[in-house]
């Protein structure tokens, strides 16, 4: 499955076209990411794996390799520590996202191949495709869909997969 976010927030895959939130900084080359920024990084990343909250939500059907978030799970953002764009165990010493957010917003996680082999310090880590909030309010440069969109599109997914960001509008229908 091929599926392309287009940076005006619509995300096209499965013959359909999904509502998604982006970076809140918009879209930019994944040459100018930088850590921190809020913008989603244009490009082609492959998909990694999923991750889920099993004390929110059943194990999605997925082709994927699926992953519980346990409550020590955090990810890496600290652009000078060795684990950066990387799982970690909490407590971690230096910057990192929490896996277990309250908001949901991580129920449903899939990894992206982005600035991962190797990982470049201060490129951008932790960038997903996730949970968009209700009001679909801008991400820290992930792809957000609604759950039930996400849960939808993970059931097609492979590890051949890809998520594209793009710099362009979605076609018109």
């Amino acid at each position: 499955m091929q599926m392309i976010a287009h940076a005006d927030n619509v995300l096209i895959a499965a013959g359909r076209r999904w509502r998604c939130a982006l970076g809140r900084t918009g879209v930019i080359t994944a040459s100018s990411k930088r850590e921190g920024d809020g913008a989603s990084p244009a490009g082609v990343w492959p998909v990694r794996r999923a991750l889920w909250r099993p004390d929110r939500i059943s194990r999605p059907a997925s082709q994927l390799p699926l992953q519980a978030i346990a409550p020590d799970d955090g990810w890496c953002d600290a652009p000078l520590d060795p684990a950066y764009n990387r799982p970690v165990r909490l407590p971690w010493p230096t910057s990192h996202e929490v896996m277990t957010r309250t908001d949901g917003l991580y129920d449903l996680v899939v990894v992206l191949g982005h600035n991962d082999d190797p990982p470049v310090p201060g490129m951008g880590s932790a960038i997903f495709l996730h949970c968009a909030s209700e009001d679909y309010r801008p991400t820290e440069g992930c792809v957000a869909l609604a759950f039930a969109d996400l849960l939808a599109l993970l059931n097609g997914m492979t590890t051949a997969s890809t998520l594209e960001i793009s710099l362009d509008a979605a076609p018109r229908e």
